[in-house]
This record gives C-alpha cells, sequence and structure tokens, in this order.
C-alpha cells in the first residue's frame, strides 16, 4: 500500500482512465524517498490496458544530450517510418548522438510527438519518465513540450522530479510528508510483529514523514528496537536507499562545498556568524555553499542557512564519515563562547568524544539544568552526559532528568524509552522511585488512567523516605487518577498517605499539594466542614506562590482546589497563570491540563464561547503531544458545551472524536454522557436524559463520576421534574445542596434553589419561592446563561400554572439573553412559551451591539470595511482560526451568510442610526 499518497494515486488514474478521449500529463515533485518511484510503478500496474514507455532520468547521463530520451523511445523507434521523412532523419540522427541544431529544436519535439501518437494508434500509451531532473536538460525540454500539446491524442505522460523542479504548463502534485498516523502504518507494514507504541511514535517523527526513511528505519532494527528495550537510532541509516541517494547527490558537489554544508547540518541553531568564523577556521567561506544551493539542498540568507527538505540536515550528518564529523564538531565547539553559549559547545565537544569524560559529563549537566535551550536539547543534552559519565549511579540521574526533560517538552514517546532504559540499568531505590513517578504521570495522561494510579502510589512510598515534597506529588497525580478512573473510593488511600506525610512549617508549594489532597477527600466523603478550610488554604497559598516554587503544576493545584471549593474566579486566575506560564517555559506537558482546568473555570464563570476556545487549545496540545486522555477530556468538555447551546451535530462530533477507548465511568465517557443527555433534554426525551445523568455515579459508592454528576446536577433535577419518580434526582440533590451549601458561590446556591423549584409541586408557593429566590442569588456579573435558564423555567412554571401574564416578563428577559448570547434553540423555546402565554411576537429586533460581544463586533466592524481575515488577525493580534471561529459565530448571531450580507447590515445599522 502507498501509505499517505490517495490523492496522487486518484490523479493518477484519473489521468489513466480519460486517456481514450483525450491525454494529458502530470509532475509529482518531492524530496527524496518520498515516494515518487513508487507511484511510477503504481502508475505502471494501473496501465494494463496501455502500451508502457519507461525511463529514468540518470546522473551520470546528464552531460549527453537527449541520452534520457534515446532510452525511453529505443522500443518504439521502429515506428518512426510513420513520420515525415524530414522529422524521421531529425529524430534518428539525434538519438545516435549527432546532435540537434538550436533552430531544428522545434521540429525535434514535433518528431517525439508524432511518435508517441503513432505508437498510440493501436492502444493508449503512457510514457514515463522517473526523476527527470537528475538527466540530462535537452530530454527534459523534448518532454516538456510534447506533454504540454497531448489534448487530442491518447498519451499520458507522467514525470517525477525533486521538490524544486517546476515545469511551466503542466499539472503537478507536491508530495507532502506523512502524518503520524500514516507513517506508524509504514512501520507497522514492515514490523515482523506491532512494534511498541512509543516505538513507533518516536520512528516516526525520526523518519520525518519520508516513507523511504521509515522503511529504511524498519529494515535496520533489531527486536530489541522493535520492542523498545535498546535505543533507537536517531536518524535513517547512512547506507539505506535514502542515504544513498543523498550521497550521490553529495558526491556531486565539491569539497569545499560538502565541508562547509557540514558545518551548516551541524550547527543546527543556525547562526550565521558561528557558521561564518567555522567556515574560515575550516579553511574555506559560507560562498562555498552556492552548488549545495543550486542543488536544492540548503538556502542561503543573511539570517542563516536552513534546509529546506526536513530530513536533508539529518542525511547530510548522516553520510559524512564519522572522523569528519567528529572534526567538524571540534571546529564548531572552537568558534563558540564558553559563557554566552555553553550548552552548544558543550554537546559539540561532546560529539567529538568518544571516551567516558567525567568532566564533560559534568558540564552538559550544568549547562542543561532546568531545560536551557529548550526541553529537547536539553534531554538530548543529559542523555549524552549519561553516557559519558563514568558511575552507574550519575548516569541513571542524568537518564532520568533526560526523560523528565523529554516529557516536559511534550516528547511522552522519548520519556517512555528513556525510563525503559533507566529501568535496564538503575539499582538506585530513590532514583527507581522517582523513575516509576514519572511512569506513572505518563501513564495518567498518555495511556491507562486506572493503573496509573498503582504506579503512583507505589512511586509515593518508594521516595517518601528521602523526599515528602516529591512524595506528596505523586500523591496528588494518584489523586488525579483514581478520579479520571471514576474511582473515587480509592481516594481515602491517597488522603491517608498524604496525611501521615505532613509536617508543620512546610514550604508553601508542599503545603499546597497537602491542603489540595486533603480538601479533595474530604469533599468526597462528604465533610464539607473540613474540605472548605483546606481548599482555600490551597488557593490562597496559589496566589502567593513565587520564585521556584511558582510552577505550572503548583498553579494547576491551586486551581483545581478553587474548582472543587467554587471560587470559579480564583481557579480562572490561577488555570491562566498556570497557562501563561507552561507556554513561557515551554512545559507542554502541563499546558492542555491548565487548560483543561481553564475551561472549567470559565464553564461556571458562563463564559461558554471562551471555554470552548480554551477546550479547542487543550484538544491541540493534547494531541500534539500524545496526551491521549487529556485530549479526550477537552472532547468530552466540547460535546458539553456544544450540547448546553443544543448544537446536536457539532456535540456528537466531538463525542464521536473520543471514540470507544475511555473506560466505562472514566471522566471522558461522563462528559459524553452528560452531552447526550442535555441533547435528550432539549428534545423532550425526559427519562432517556435522567437515566443517563443518574448513571454518571453511584452515590454513596465512590464509584463514577461524582464530580461530574455533581456539575451535571441541575440538568438531572430539570429531566427528573417531568417524571412520577426521582430518587436518582433526589439523591443527586442532596449531594448537590451539602456541596453548595458549603461555597461562598452564589451560583451553587441559586442553581440549589432552582432544582427544588422544579422539584416541588406545580403551582405551589414553594416552588414560586425557590424560584424568586434563585433569581435573587443568581450573580449578575457571570452566568447569565444560567440566569436566563431560571428565568425560562419561572416562566414555563408560571404558564403552567394558568399565570400567563406574569410569565410572560421571565420569558421575554430569558429570550433576549439567549438572543444575546446566540443560544438560538433556548430563545426559539422562550420564544414558544411567550405564544402559549398568549404573545404575539416576531424576530428580536436587536442592534447589533447587543447581539455581539466586544470582540465579535470589533471583528464584524473590520470585516464590513473589507478588512481579509488575515488581516483582522494581525491587527487585534489574534490567530486566523481564532478570527474564523468569531466571525462564524458573528454570521450565525446575526442571521446572516455572507461578508456582503455583514457589510450590508452595518451599512443599514449606521443610517438608522444617523
Amino acid at each position: 500500500m502507498l501509505r499517505g499518497r490517495d490523492d496522487e494515486c486518484r490523479a493518477v488514474r484519473n489521468l489513466l482512465d480519460g486517456v481514450t478521449d483525450g491525454g494529458g500529463a502530470l509532475l509529482l515533485h518531492g524530496e527524496p524517498g518520498s515516494g515518487r518511484t513508487a507511484l511510477v510503478a503504481y502508475a505502471h500496474r494501473y496501465a494494463g490496458h496501455c502500451t508502457v514507455l519507461a525511463g529514468t532520468g540518470l546522473a551520470e547521463e546528464a552531460a549527453l544530450p537527449y541520452a534520457g530520451l534515446q532510452r525511453l523511445l529505443d522500443p518504439v523507434l521502429d515506428r518512426a517510418a510513420a513520420l515525415p521523412e524530414q522529422q524521421r532523419h531529425l529524430l534518428r540522427r539525434t538519438l545516435s548522438g549527432e546532435g540537434c541544431p538550436v533552430d531544428r529544436h522545434l521540429a525535434l519535439s514535433m518528431a517525439v510527438l508524432g511518435l508517441l501518437g503513432a505508437v498510440a494508434r493501436d492502444r493508449p500509451l503512457l510514457a514515463t519518465m522517473d526523476d527527470v531532473d537528475r538527466g540530462d536538460r535537452e530530454t527534459t525540454q523534448v518532454l516538456a513540450f510534447v506533454a504540454r500539446r497531448l489534448r487530442h491524442l491518447p498519451v499520458a505522460v507522467l514525470l517525477t522530479a525533486d521538490v524544486t523542479t517546476t515545469v511551466d504548463g503542466i499539472p503537478a502534485h507536491r508530495l507532502r510528508a506523512l502524518d503520524e498516523r500514516e507513517s506508524v502504518a509504514v512501520l507497522t507494514d514492515r514490523s515482523p510483529e506491532r512494534p511498541a507504541a512509543p516505538v513507533a511514535v518516536t520512528l516516526a517523527a525520526v523518519g520525518g514523514g519520508n516513507p523511504q526513511a521509515l522503511v529504511d528505519l524498519a529494515d535496520v532494527l533489531s527486536p530489541e528496537q522493535w520492542r523498545g528495550e535498546d535505543p533507537l537510532p536517531t536518524a535513517p541509516p547512512a547506507d539505506g536507499a535514502l542515504g544513498r541517494a543523498y550521497r550521490a547527490r553529495l558526491d556531486r558537489l565539491p569539497p569545499d562545498s560538502r565541508r562547509t554544508l557540514l558545518l551548516a547540518a551541524l550547527d543546527e541553531d543556525g547562526d550565521p556568524g558561528t557558521l561564518m568564523r567555522a567556515a574560515g577556521a575550516a579553511g574555506t567561506t559560507v560562498e562555498a555553499l552556492a552548488p549545495a544551493e543550486v542543488a536544492g539542498l540548503v538556502r542561503v540568507e543573511p539570517t542563516g542557512v536552513t534546509f529546506p527538505q526536513p530530513l536533508a540536515r539529518a542525511m547530510v550528518v548522516a553520510s559524512a564519515p564519522l572522523a569528519e564529523r567528529r572534526a567538524a564538531h571540534r571546529l564548531l565547539a572552537g568558534v563558540l563562547d564558553p559563557e554566552g553559549q555553553r550548552l552548544r559547545r558543550a554537546m559539540h565537544l561532546a560529539a567529538a568524544t568518544a571516551a567516558t569524560d567525567p568532566a564533560l559529563a559534568a558540564e552538559l549537566e550544568q549547562a542543561a539544568a532546568g531545560g536551557q535551550g529548550g526541553w529537547a536539547t536539553a534531554s538530548a543534552a543529559l542523555c549524552r552526559a549519561a553516557e559519558l559519565s563514568d558511575h552507574p549511579t550519575r548516569a541513571a540521574a542524568r537518564l532520568l532528568a533526560a526523560a523528565r526533560y523529554a516529557w516536559a517538552g511534550g516528547q511522552p514517546g522519548q520519556a517512555r524509552l528513556l525510563l525503559d532504559r533507566l529501568r535496564a540499568v538503575s539499582v538506585d531505590p530513590g532514583v527507581r522511585g522517582r523513575a516509576e513517578l514519572l511512569r506513572g504521570e505518563l501513564e495518567l495522561r498518555c495511556d491507562d488512567a486506572s493503573g496509573a494510579s498503582i504506579t503512583l502510589l507505589a512511586a509515593a512510598g518508594a521516595v517518601a523516605g528521602n523526599d515528602r515534597a516529591l512524595a506528596l506529588a505523586a500523591l496528588v497525580r494518584a489523586g488525579e487518577a483514581v478520579c479520571f478512573a471514576g474511582d473515587q473510593y480509592r481516594y481515602a488511600e491517597v488522603g491517608r498517605r498524604a496525611l501521615a506525610l505532613r509536617c508543620p512549617n512546610e514550604p508553601p508549594a508542599t503545603e499546597l499539594m497537602g491542603s489540595l489532597v486533603a480538601g479533595v477527600a474530604a469533599t468526597l466523603r462528604g465533610d464539607h466542614e473540613r474540605a472548605g478550610p483546606a481548599l482555600r488554604r490551597a488557593v490562597v497559598l496559589g496566589g502567593r506562590l513565587t520564585g521556584p516554587a511558582l510552577t505550572p503544576t503548583a498553579l494547576t493545584c491551586a486551581a483545581a482546589a478553587g474548582l472543587v471549593v467554587a471560587v470559579d474566579g480564583a481557579a480562572h486566575r490561577l488555570a491562566e497563570r498556570a497557562v501563561g506560564l507552561a507556554r513561557e517555559r515551554g512545559e507542554l506537558s502541563m499546558l492542555s491540563r491548565a487548560l483543561e482546568l481553564r475551561a472549567v473555570a470559565e464553564y461556571w464563570l458562563g463564559r461558554h464561547e471562551a471555554a470552548a476556545e480554551t477546550s479547542r487549545d487543550g484538544l491541540r496540545v493534547a494531541r500534539a503531544t500524545g496526551q491521549v486522555n487529556c485530549a479526550n477530556v477537552h472532547l468530552g468538555m466540547l460535546a458539553v458545551l456544544a450540547a448546553i447551546r443544543a448544537d446536536r451535530g457539532a456535540s456528537l462530533r466531538w463525542i464521536r472524536g473520543i471514540g470507544e477507548a475511555p473506560a466505562p465511568g472514566s471522566r471522558p465517557h461522563a462528559l459524553a454522557g452528560w452531552a447526550l443527555a442535555v441533547l435528550d433534554l432539549v428534545d423532550g426525551r425526559h427519562v432517556e436524559a435522567a437515566d443517563r445523568l443518574a448513571s454518571l455515579a453511584r452515590l454513596g459508592t465512590g464509584r463514577g463520576q461524582v464530580l461530574v454528576q455533581v456539575m451535571a446536577t441541575p440538568y438531572l433535577v430539570e429531566a427528573a421534574a417531568h417524571l412520577a419518580h426521582r430518587p436518582a434526582a433526589t439523591a443527586a440533590l442532596a449531594v448537590f445542596d451539602r456541596w453548595a451549601s458549603s461555597t461562598a458561590s452564589p451560583l451553587r446556591r441559586a442553581l440549589s434553589a432552582r432544582c427544588h423549584a422544579l422539584l416541588a409541586p406545580r403551582g405551589s408557593a414553594e416552588a414560586e419561592r425557590e424560584f424568586r429566590t434563585a433569581l435573587r442569588l443568581h450573580p449578575t456579573e457571570a452566568g447569565t446563561f444560567e440566569r436566563a435558564r431560571t428565568e425560562l423555567l419561572f416562566g414555563q412554571e408560571l404558564r403552567r400554572s394558568r399565570r400567563p401574564r406574569d410569565a410572560r416578563g421571565h420569558l421575554h428577559q430569558a429570550r433576549e439573553t439567549f438572543t444575546l448570547l446566540g443560544a438560538s434553540c433556548w430563545a426559539e423555546q422562550a420564544t414558544a412559551e411567550l405564544r402559549a402565554a398568549g404573545e404575539s411576537v416576531g424576530p428580536p429586533d436587536l442592534p447589533a451591539a447587543r447581539l455581539l460581544t466586544g470582540q465579535q463586533l470589533r471583528i464584524a466592524q473590520l470585516v464590513a470595511e473589507g478588512a481579509t481575515n488575515r488581516e483582522i488577525a494581525a491587527r487585534m493580534f489574534l490567530s486566523t482560526r481564532t478570527v474564523d471561529h468569531h466571525l462564524r459565530n458573528v454570521f450565525h448571531r446575526l442571521g446572516i451568510r455572507s461578508r456582503t450580507e455583514l457589510a450590508r447590515a452595518f451599512a443599514a445599522e449606521l443610517i438608522s442610526d444617523r
């Protein structure tokens, strides 16, 4: 199978399927190893109804005019008798090596066209020339001429060339790099057994999406490497097919060009000053790269040298002899500043060193401390430091640090491989315990979260004797794991072990973690009197963190505490700080979790659009860093937010994205159930909605998603209000009440009052009292959606109690708010209720300024002025993706379909204002 080449295969089929009605041509171009030759072979297999002529451009014959044409046409030269005499003689003379005068080039090209037409009289013809750019220029010119004149002939021409080659007038397909999924499929096709997931992901990254690189890698791996037990290659093999292709290109360069190109490839920072000094030390200049630039291997610009083809840098390095590589590394180290460029210099020295070198290992460790130079670079430096170490314990500690840095940089596959190497060499219990802590965190974010708690609890026990803070960190993660998996009953053990570790006068970050675990444990057992103070203490400590204690991890702990104790504004500020700090430090491993907490805070604050945008951002980060569990939580949150907007199509798409991987009882599974229940509620399927929401957790057992069910309780009660028997809703409301009453959150108390109103007898004084209490408690600065829902439900209650006049005010308020929020389905429900209450209503007549948020209004104004999305993004410091998202919402809220209609709407509004 040609993985990732569906579009190109389709283009080949289209070319050949239509050849009998008139020919055409196609140029496939891409970097070496991208699959051009495989596509030519595919065309040959598909062209069973055609005569096939096949040729290949050869660098050895590039200086021989028409050599490629001669090899292509040789099998059919006997058909030249059908040509006019002058064309026949010119063609034979040219292909016999006598050349073609300049003024006869057109005649020669027409002769070739005529010959192909004569061959195609019997059956359609396919002529292919692979690597046309490597052969002689004259052949390329003739074939390009012919390819542009096939409209009335049953002839197809397929050419392939390097990525830098184009041919005017011929349709072209640029072969893209394979994505991770396609790369893993290529590796799986070639492996004797399915490779371990971390191995496949790492090899996919090393292969750079190049099919031949992946095949070459697969062909040299040992069984131990396939299983992830031995280190993996960091580049495709130099003696593979791709390596030979690059070596052939490099061999055609002058020696000075190759030497300077190797220096440029090894200097990954691309600083032009460094390369100039290194080239000078090597006795050459940067200008020596000119032949390499002509060959398409590099681009030389004032800002530095870049390699446009993803694998070119790695293959230049891999193709160089070891002695030349080490000499180049020493040259680069010699021109770098020992202070300002410490890590780069140490890395080059390490690459030039063969034996153990404790002093250089220590220098690498110090220069890379804290992720200096980027987490991936720091991880590579620590790996090399481990190899240069002369003591197993120091080597193990450095290997562990390398794994931790790889994970911080969002490379879980690399982190796992390093941990596996560490498991084979480390005997120090402390190192093993810290390694298991990291392994447990990887399981929590990327693998089996239910098993992660076991790993993390064991890690906490292993490190507790030497590092209480680290043991508490392991317990915090273990608590996350049991909550994610729906095993909250196991949180009691986490709480007991954390309590045993706590001491007076602890550092703020350590006290914060202990307070979080204690507060969550108390919350889950219903002891809100103890939970509240502990969780509020964690929030306060999070706001006071400074210096080294201020980390994304500590801030997310504080934000999580804020959400459990319902201080939404503080939780949002802490999560926002965690997001900013993670981005600033490049800690991608924590960014998705921080975005998850920010989205939940935005949900409670009533900022549903912001929550959806945050979850989309978190989903992108989680997918890019292999955090499957985090990605599924974001998908679940997006499904809930879409369902609350009554956007069935979007909600179901997000749910389908989760798939079947999350186990029943896990957080993604519960979020998906919540979303489906809201859709049931919107459609009036109250029994189904209540059953779904009641099944999210088994109250009293600690199993299932207790915290998700608490969030969803208002929807459970609303569904149950239509049923005769409501034991599940009553029990869930009792849990919600105990929590809400322990918080200082007006929103939670308002929702509690609304729920009691819904369960009260219809038309009773109790129902009206509870509804009015809810409206009094709803905050005015946040939660406008929930207030509008309360207004709608109260209006429904009054109308159905035969008090239509009293109902109308609440229904009008609900309708206007839903319209402002773009919640069209709920606005339509309010409209239907108003009509049932005896009022004739049309579409709301609201100006754009009231229908749109401030940011949406500014974007709409710029569109009305004629600005493009890219121009708007630049002016408002947004991404074009964000502008696209806001513009779709603008169209939806204003009920328009195009930018032209938007301009007219704003023009009409401007005239009416005047």
